[in-house]
């Protein structure tokens, strides 16, 4: 069964900050090459900053000069949810998170190989999990 979490707007606003809440919670989007992960290096894992949720691999992260974070695939389908967004006079598919519904950006067809996708994700809805060296043997 799909662990998933719900709070009201109210408990959101407590745990998130105001930018935060308008980006995850009010489906925002932050301003392009503003965001601390868009030029991103580290290897590691980036979550939903609402929950917590593994989302996307350093390892699938592309730099797409969209001048946000961008990635060719998330760890797992299981993780986000793809819905239609016909706002703003556009047609785009949005990313939830699977486990709290938290805007986290959208997907485009217009990524590199392997899939030919490209999940552009705002640096506000992530946080990042640095890659644990390796102990030497």
């Amino acid at each position: 069964m799909k662990e998933t979490i719900s709070k009201t707007e109210d408990q959101w606003k407590e745990t998130l900050s105001r930018d935060q809440f308008i980006v995850l919670r009010q489906k925002g989007t932050e301003a392009a090459f503003t965001g601390k992960y868009y030029d991103h290096k580290e290897k590691g894992v980036y979550l939903c900053a609402a929950c917590g949720q593994e989302l996307f691999s350093s390892d699938s992260k592309f730099d797409s000069g969209t001048g946000w974070p961008s990635f060719f695939k998330p760890i797992s389908s299981e993780k986000v949810e793809q819905k239609p967004d016909l706002s703003h006079f556009m047609v785009r598919t949005e990313v939830l998170c699977s486990r709290c519904g938290s805007h986290l950006g959208h997907v485009f067809d217009d990524g590199p190989a392997p899939t030919g996708e490209r999940f552009c994700m705002n640096s506000l809805s992530l946080d990042f999990k640095k890659e644990e060296d390796s102990p030497e043997g």
